[in-house]
């Protein structure tokens, strides 16, 4: 049974209730340390293409187009190990997303978030 997915920034305090805290950024945030972090898992493949991330730069009249290309791009070669990895810590643990983008409803992680629980 899928447990609870919520996402956040990567850049707020760390909780005891957040459970698995996974990165799902293709690259590391800007002035993060790792150390800071505390990470459980950083999934960059599960992350969009980089050609996908730049023709979105977080435009959220793109969104709904963005979303509809990044669940595409989950189901190819690159993106479906780590997906499917993502799908199984859901299945077994509360998971956080993290991202480090500022406007996070608007997000991959919001994107992967919707698309784990539609997994269950």
């Amino acid at each position: 049974m899928a447990k609870q997915i919520t996402c956040r920034r990567i850049y707020e305090e760390t909780a005891p209730k957040d459970g698995k805290r996974v990165l799902v950024d293709r690259v590391w945030p800007r002035g993060m340390r790792k150390e800071d972090a505390h990470l459980d898992e950083w999934l960059r493949d599960v992350a969009p293409s980089s050609e996908l991330r730049k023709w979105y730069n977080h435009e959220p009249s793109r969104f709904t187009e963005f979303r509809r290309r990044y669940l595409e791009e989950l189901r190819d070669a690159g993106h479906r190990e780590a997906a499917e990895h993502l799908r199984d810590l859901a299945a077994h643990d509360k998971l956080m997303l993290l991202t480090a983008t500022k406007d996070v409803e608007h997000s991959q992680a919001a994107v992967l978030a919707e698309w784990l629980a539609k997994s269950r």
